[in-house]
């Protein structure tokens, strides 16, 4: 049957050098349908869950979508999924560009990177060929820089690399590709300088996937886009603001974490918000492939055009180390993608380090001189790179992420993170149901894994009053699920703005002949959701790992439109494990023969 899989996965053992090519094994895509989904099927299967997440035996799965490469709407997405060295469980980090397409355009699913160079190596794919080459002149390089070389060497290629933080196996380290894009979050950079693999390039013959039925996917796609063109959110605010268009949105409700979250208001935010970059910075919007919207910021840094800070960064290093002084907080962000760094938790560590150094617990003369204060712009850019190059030992120990530098310095409760990872820019005091999303998403702290900010804040689908907790639990079970959907099939989380369930369904159906209705799509999106909590339970995941920091239970936000307001997780994590069918923060027995899990897992 005609299908917009390959039906090919490509396994790269970097210790022997081998490649082997592998059928796609389509039960298996069939269940948990690509990208996100499959990644994680494939490494539990691999018996990844127990190793040591830096050690030879992770494994890196680079995993497209059976919609990725295709005609739909923001159809340019990939996954890693690798075990997390940040929070020892599921990393599963999502990037676009083009890079992904690429690989599928030269005709492969997914690649299984396994084993460990001798010495530095890159992977060039082109087409069917697949070559393991020295990378030692590209050793310790910026990321931009080995774009720029590597594509002397492969003309028409597409790059994927680490940069000096990967290198040295930062535990914050991302995964750059098409110089400004990132698959951040969980360290899966690390994972992959610690292989000694600095880059994979992608050259392929031909741009175009076809799909089961060309006529019924170009029917689904002009619907698509339609609804995003009629879609205030996806036509207006992201193409004209950007991500950042949510900095004056979400401060003016008072959830605008400050100061590492002592405070939920910052009095300057205006200074750093999307309507000001555009003002002053922007140049023009960048699209990542088969991209409707446009929502990327490339921006005039000190005469340099380069890749502009999304809405997460902006906050990181703006409110939350109480910094107003936007063309530092650009630079900060290009630091992030020239060292290979994560542009949430990097600024974040900072924020923790400053509340650290407010009280007292780091000191002065560890600062080499830069030290670490509240609104400081010489502090988030200097430190920045000293993270990426591990300048000195509090540089390395902040390079760990904020959750190892707090416990170094005797003071956990100062990381503002789950499961090790640190939490994104939406204070869920103010914000009930994100609270959820964040203490129960499977790779830690995490926005992108529920987003309950789209109906709580934007209303959409339906204006949600972000103040309760009733019904919560459900919209954050719905919200994961179909995030879990989105993410596999290849394409963009944005475009939920404007699309739901009977869409995602019909582009599916349409690309690879399945015919699924909105609601068993929906249960496809709970089986990824299930399959990446047994691979947590497997690493050693106990219940309460489920759980946000203290402050936000304990400590009323202070000031603002949601003064007096606190997190009630309390009440709403036990409502949400009823709604899925766990029991102690685990899949019962009867959720997993439900979901057709108790076979293999």
């Amino acid at each position: 049957m005609k299908t917009s899989y390959n039906g090919k996965v490509a396994r790269i053992n970097l210790t022997t050098r081998e490649v082997k090519v592998e059928a796609l094994d389509m039960d298996l895509a069939t269940k948990f349908v690509g990208g996100r989904g499959l990644g994680t099927a494939m490494l539990y299967n691999e018996g990844i869950a127990t190793v040591e997440p830096l050690s030879e035996a992770n494994k890196l799965i680079y995993a497209t979508g059976p919609l990725t490469g295709t005609a739909s709407p923001t159809a340019g997405r990939y996954m890693v999924v690798t075990k997390s060295p940040l929070t020892g469980m599921i990393a599963s980090s999502n990037s676009g560009g083009i890079w992904g397409a690429k690989l599928k355009y030269a005709g492969w699913d997914a690649l299984i990177v396994e084993g460990k160079a001798s010495s530095p190596v890159y992977i060039n794919i082109e087409d069917e060929k697949i070559e393991i080459l020295p990378a030692d002149q590209y050793a310790g390089m910026l990321s931009e820089t080995v774009d720029e070389e590597l594509k002397k060497v492969h003309e028409k290629c597409s790059v994927l690399n680490i940069g000096p933080a990967g290198e040295h196996q930062s535990l914050l380290a991302a995964i750059m590709n098409d110089k400004d894009r990132a698959a951040g979050r969980s360290g899966v950079g690390a994972v992959m300088g610690s292989k000694n693999l600095k880059a994979i390039t992608v050259t392929a013959s031909r741009n175009v996937i076809e799909p089961h039925d060309a006529d019924k996917l170009r029917e689904a796609m002009t619907d698509c886009l339609a609804k995003i063109k009629a879609n205030g959110v996806t036509s207006g605010g992201l193409p004209t603001y950007g991500t950042a268009v949510l900095v004056n949105i979400i401060n003016n409700t008072g959830s605008f974490p400050t100061r590492n979250w002592q405070e939920s208001y910052f009095d300057k935010a205006d200074d750093t918000s999307g309507e000001t970059l555009v003002e002053k910075h922007l140049v023009k919007n960048s699209y990542c492939h088969r991209c409707p919207i446009g929502c990327g910021r490339v921006v005039n840094l000190n005469g340099k055009v380069v890749g502009g800070p999304e809405y997460e960064p902006l906050w990181a290093y703006g409110g939350n180390c109480g910094v107003n002084d936007l063309n530092a907080i650009d630079e900060a962000n290009f630091w992030c993608n020239e060292y290979g760094l994560d542009a949430i938790s990097t600024p974040c560590t900072i924020a923790a380090a400053m509340e650290l150094y407010q009280r007292g617990y780091i000191k002065e003369e560890e600062c080499d001189g830069v030290p670490l204060v509240w609104g400081s712009a010489e502090a988030i850019v200097t430190w920045t790179k000293w993270m990426g190059e591990g300048k000195n030992a509090l540089a390395k120990l902040m390079a760990d992420g904020s959750y190892r530098l707090c416990e170094h310095y005797g003071h956990p409760e100062y990381s503002m993170s789950v499961k090790k990872q640190e939490m994104p820019a939406y204070d869920a005091r103010g914000i009930q149901g994100i609270g959820i999303t964040y203490a129960t998403s499977n790779r830690g702290g995490c926005h992108v894994r529920g987003y309950l900010i789209s109906p709580e804040i934007l209303g959409l689908p339906e204006q949600l009053d972000r103040t309760t907790v009733e019904g919560k639990a459900k919209w954050a079970m719905i919200f994961q699920d179909l995030t879990a959907v989105i993410d596999s099939l290849g394409l963009c989380l944005f475009s939920s703005f404007a699309l739901g369930a009977p869409e995602y369904a019909a582009l599916l159906n349409a690309g690879t002949g399945t015919n699924y209705t909105a609601e068993e799509l929906l249960v496809l999106g709970e089986r990824i959701y299930n399959i990446e909590r047994l691979f947590n339970k497997a690493a050693g995941m106990k219940p309460e790992d489920d759980r946000l920091p203290k402050r936000l239970i304990e400590e009323p936000i202070t000031d603002g439109p949601s003064k007096g307001m606190t997190s009630q997780i309390q009440v709403t994590l036990p409502q949400y494990y009823e709604a899925r069918g766990w029991v102690e923060a685990f899949p019962t027995p009867e959720t997993l023969t439900r979901l057709g899990l108790e076979e293999k897992y």
